[in-house]
């Protein structure tokens, strides 16, 4: 069972905001997933990043079936 996302309100300066979305648009992200993935990266780095964390969940289109194999294309 999967344990439910904290939801947090983030007031951002709105030139900070057009930044980090024009970003996260750059990199195929919506901007709370480019936020979460920053806050994640500065943890790490920081060596703050819980051991206990979940993994973010993979999105977007699963890979294409590949019809020789049978099974996908990916790697």
């Amino acid at each position: 069972m999967a344990t439910e996302r904290k939801k947090i309100l983030l007031r951002l300066d709105p030139a900070v905001h057009d930044a980090l979305a024009r970003w996260a648009a750059d990199e195929l992200r919506s901007a709370n997933a480019q936020i979460e993935f920053l806050l994640r990266r500065a943890l790490s780095d920081a060596g703050r990043m819980p051991g206990d964390a979940a993994r973010l969940p993979r999105r977007g289109r699963p890979p294409k079936e590949n019809p020789e194999t049978g099974g996908s294309d990916a790697g």
